[in-house]
């Protein structure tokens, strides 16, 4: 791996390079993170730590212009999603400030004995996260400041694309008062991660990232015996089932394939349409996705010349196997990707099965119910779901039968703050945000009095 830099994928311009940390770095990170969990996070309450986040939410949506800049030149994000972004990850740090006390509050048993038990939820220690690109802010608040409250401290590796960013939000924690060591920023090298994993002062990791690099921590982590929280891939669906409104189907379906320029692993990559609606539905998909338009910031650049690349090699053999395209050229200029639309895809292709991280999506004509079931569920990919259904009922049975972690009912864009997040399958394991994401890293203590 080389230097960690700034590249901007608009112009392709390399803005600022970083070199990789010293292995006596990487070990210096770890002392730090370990000593800030002995000395302070030990010796704190969890309203002290509790307070401190509430301080970084205030700063994160503070400096949320210069942070939406950072981003938009690092990943390409439109502007304004980049700052929303930042505001966001001052919103989730706050629900977690707020709500801390509550979720972790202890837990009373119910023993035959009747003697005094109860669970306390307090941190493990040093816990590894390894973040992506695509969410550079989002993604690290909502594992990150939770885990603070909780009592754990932090060593964070983030994309080799954010430097910038990655040092902005090391910073902000700095400036909302946790101690040295309790967040530490590490620009470390694939090797030194396995370093760290190894290390016996760390205490889990969460990654969220591609399912290959999932399958390597996972293992990784394993042979350690370290706790492991994997967010990965997604190839959600997004059913139209019965609707009396198909401009609010179309409408959720461009939300759902389109937010961050098609790269967010939650995003709507495959739409299932039913039959009766299938044609009506498809043209005026196709003149919204047609539509978007780039110098209006409908959307931005894909991320790297590498993600530019991989997109149009999946929809190049796509096409190659028979694959349709209704809308779009397959000739980014740059690293600028027409949005676009497959048609015609059989579960002979490798697309079928494939992810597709950019604008492009896939669309599919089903005649019932199971057949829309099944079609979802051959997947490898297990994360989220969006269901187009005037009759809820009929909603929610169909979503009882979808392996996926994360059904959204009526529309698309239903996370929230303090809403769960994960999936099954090759998606990954474990769930970030709300009370089940601040109990991943959780010691859950027991306390027996004798009498």
């Amino acid at each position: 791996m080389g230097k960690y830099a700034v590249i901007n994928p608009a112009t392709g311009e390399t803005i600022k390079e970083y070199p990789t940390a010293t292995d006596a770095g990487i070990q210096d990170a770890i002392d730090a993170a370990q000593k800030a969990y002995t000395a302070w996070s030990r010796k704190t309450t969890l309203a002290e730590r509790a307070a401190l986040a509430q301080k970084a939410a205030d700063l994160f949506r503070e400096r949320k212009e210069a942070l939406g800049a950072i981003i938009n030149r690092e990943m390409g994000k439109p502007l304004a999603q980049s700052i929303g972004e930042a505001a966001f990850s001052g919103d989730i740090t706050e629900v977690f400030a707020k709500n801390a006390e509550e979720w972790l509050a202890d837990e009373v048993l119910d023993v035959e004995d009747g003697l005094r038990t109860f669970i306390r939820h307090q941190g493990l220690g040093v816990i590894l996260g390894i973040m992506p690109w695509n969410y550079p802010y989002y993604q690290v608040a909502r594992f990150a400041s939770p885990n603070l409250i909780l009592g754990n401290t932090i060593v964070l590796k983030h994309a080799e694309c954010c430097p910038e960013s990655a040092l902005a939000i090391e910073q902000i924690y700095r400036d909302a008062g946790f101690p040295e060591g309790a967040y530490v920023n590490v620009f470390a090298s694939h090797d030194q991660v396995s370093t760290i994993i190894a290390d016996d002062r760390i205490q889990g990791v969460s990654l969220t990232g591609s399912e290959r690099a999932g399958a390597i921590v996972a293992e990784q982590a394993g042979k350690y015996l370290k706790k492991c929280v994997l967010e990965l891939g997604g190839s959600d669906v997004f059913l139209v089932l019965e609707t009396d409104n198909i401009d609010h189907a179309v409408k959720h379906a461009v939300a759902g394939r389109m937010e961050n320029t098609g790269q967010a692993c939650n995003g709507s990559k495959r739409i299932v349409v039913m039959d009766k609606y299938f044609d009506e539905f498809t043209e005026k998909f196709k003149a919204a996705i047609a539509g978007l338009s780039y110098d209006n910031g409908d959307f931005g650049p894909l991320s790297s010349a590498g993600a530019t690349r991989g997109l149009s090699a999946q929809v190049q053999g796509a096409l190659a196997q028979g694959a349709k395209l209704l809308v779009g050229d397959n000739d980014p200029k740059g690293n600028v990707y027409t949005p676009s639309i497959l048609a015609e895809i059989t579960p002979a292709m490798d697309v079928y099965s494939q992810e597709l991280f950019g604008p492009v999506a896939q669309i599919y004509k089903v005649s019932s119910d199971e057949e829309a079931i099944e079609l979802a569920n051959a997947s490898p990919y297990g994360l989220g779901s969006i269901v187009i259904c005037d009759d809820l009922e009929r909603a929610e049975r169909v979503g009882n039968q979808l392996d996926v972690g994360m059904v959204f009912i009526g529309a698309s864009g239903l996370e929230g703050a303090d809403i769960p997040f994960g999936g099954v399958k090759k998606s990954g394991y474990g769930r970030e945000l709300g009370k089940g994401g601040m109990m991943e890293f959780a010691n859950k203590k027991l306390f027996r009095f004798a009498g």
